[in-house]
């Protein structure tokens, strides 16, 4: 990976990164040996290097990219590494990254400054590769564990949010949970649902969920748990689920590894539709949709229609109890 500061490409770069067998690092320093020193032990370590060389860069770049950590200098003409911090954190789709701030300023308040801008930790230079590798290796694991059970998460229709308790501000969100609240009117009505009940100091309790109408389907929000260790602070971790029967068919198919016309029919079976109803709604012949409910049979281990409703019926209320069969 180059070192130079590329013009950004029409994709977004996170859809083209090959992050399976490597961590993506963005490096922002206004010094470029300081880049090259990082960048060589970094890219002979096996990260993925992106590198940007001025505040403004590093914005556009980490928005870009969502690179999976920041080493960013503390001290930069123009725009500063603390404000940098600090508008990274402000923006929903980069404000889970870690930063790691690289400081010459070992005085407490400029050390108390990085954190509170958001940093999670420092490196003091001259910068020493091991050390930084070492610190990297810390919060990496903690990121990629956040990472992996938010992908668990949207790959079974479980969007997930978090959302700042002291003024509702939204943290960060998944893929799934951006175009869900994308398509029920934006994120203004959830906003306001949580800075009702969450910005209360006084908030003993779950809040009271809630659902917003778009059509035949329905966005439900619940807060699943407080994070972070200040009293009386932290974030709420909100799960989002859609109920529509697109998503019910997804998750018949997820659940028992069926092809997408066996999972549909299964569904209509569960509605209590014939083979003759089911054939007129998805455009297949009575013996088509008979062949398809023999294999998912096989598949479920079950001998009849009923046996095979009831199974997926329990299964899905499993996974969305809002589900009315």
């Amino acid at each position: 990976m180059t070192a130079s500061e590329n013009t950004m490409p029409q994709a977004p770069l996170h859809h083209t990164l090959d992050r399976s067998n490597s961590d993506v690092v963005l490096i922002v320093d206004d010094v470029p040996d300081n880049l090259s020193v990082l960048h060589d032990a970094l890219d002979e370590s096996g990260y993925t290097v992106l590198v940007a060389l001025s505040g403004a860069a590093a914005l556009q770049r980490a928005a870009q990219a969502l690179p999976d950590i920041v080493l960013l200098d503390a001290m930069m003409p123009g725009m500063d590494g603390f404000e940098v911090a600090r508008q990274l954190k402000a923006m929903p789709q980069t404000a889970h990254i870690p930063i790691i701030f690289m400081t010459g300023l070992t005085e407490t308040e400029h050390l108390v400054a990085a954190l509170e801008a958001g940093g999670v930790d420092y490196v003091t230079k001259p910068i020493k590769p091991k050390e930084v590798l070492a610190r990297m290796q810390v919060h990496l694991q903690g990121a990629r564990e956040k990472r992996q059970a938010r992908s668990a998460l949207d790959a079974f229709g479980y969007a997930s949010i978090t959302v700042r308790v002291s003024d509702g501000r939204l943290m960060w969100q998944t893929p799934l949970a951006r175009d869900l609240l994308l398509r029920y009117y934006g994120t203004d009505a959830v906003l306001a649902w949580l800075r009702r009940h969450v910005g209360s100091p006084d908030l003993l309790s779950e809040p009271p969920r809630l659902s917003l109408e778009h059509g035949p389907n329905r966005l439900t929000f619940r807060l699943h748990q407080q994070i972070g260790d200040s009293e009386g602070g932290g974030d709420w971790l909100i799960i989002m689920q859609e109920v529509s029967e697109s998503s019910v068919i997804e998750a018949i198919a997820l659940s028992f590894k069926l092809t997408p016309k066996e999972a549909e029919v299964l569904y209509w079976v569960v509605k209590g539709k014939i083979n003759r109803d089911i054939g007129d709604i998805l455009g297949s012949s009575p013996m088509t949709v008979k062949k398809h409910l023999e294999r998912v049979f096989v598949k479920l281990g079950v001998e009849t229609r009923t046996a095979a409703a009831a199974m997926a019926m329990r299964r899905i209320r499993q996974l969305q109890p809002q589900f009315e069969g």
